[in-house]
């Protein structure tokens, strides 16, 4: 439990699109108002774990071009969001503000979720892995709030609208270098 304990939360404590889109969520809402958003990332996560640990693992190792489609899309999400963020204007009235959906389809296409189910976490029926769920929801819970709080911290600064479009930026480039990553990884699965 220990070593799954710590593969889950390096994992987690990465910087990638699900991170950043917390950490922008606690820049823009606030600590309190954005903790609602960490169901929408345990939802997203658990959704693509329980089935891969359970069910689809034999097949990912069967048909390796399954995952190779699956960090495919993920990737193109990802440049999705990072486009998105780098247009967004969040001084104006009305500008987008992170929510539960975009956390939640996040999340689901994040590749993190596909390293946890595939490599840490324990295959068998769901009865058993129901230990290692509820220690993966604790670990997500904490890792969670650690960055919404450093979105949070940001926010608290204050600033201009500018340090808002520089802040929506930053995490616009880090999204588009993790969509990047993906992109480069699938393709050098392909070639």
């Amino acid at each position: 439990m220990l070593s799954f304990c710590l593969s889950i939360l390096l994992l987690l404590a990465t910087p990638g699109p699900t991170n950043t889109l917390m950490a922008l969520a606690g820049y823009q809402h606030g600590w309190k108002r954005a903790a609602p958003l960490i169901s929408a990332e345990l939802a997203g996560y658990l959704l693509i774990i329980i089935p891969v640990a359970t069910l689809a693992a034999p097949l990912f190792e069967q048909w390796p071009v399954l995952a190779l489609w699956a960090k495919l899309a993920a990737g193109v999400w990802v440049f999705f969001l990072a486009i998105k963020l780098w247009t967004i204007q969040p001084q104006a009235a009305g500008a987008r503000r992170i929510d539960w959906r975009s956390v939640f389809v996040t999340t689901c296409l994040n590749p993190k979720a596909l390293i946890i189910g595939l490599v840490i976490m324990p295959r068998g029926a769901l009865a058993a892995l129901l230990p290692w769920l509820l220690m993966f929801a604790l670990l997500v819970l904490s890792a969670a709030s650690a960055w919404i709080l450093g979105g949070s911290l940001l926010r608290r600064e204050g600033g201009s609208a500018r340090t808002h479009t520089l802040i929506h930026r930053i995490a616009a480039i880090g999204l588009l270098l993790f969509a990047t990553l993906l992109a480069g990884a699938g393709l050098r699965a392909v070639a």
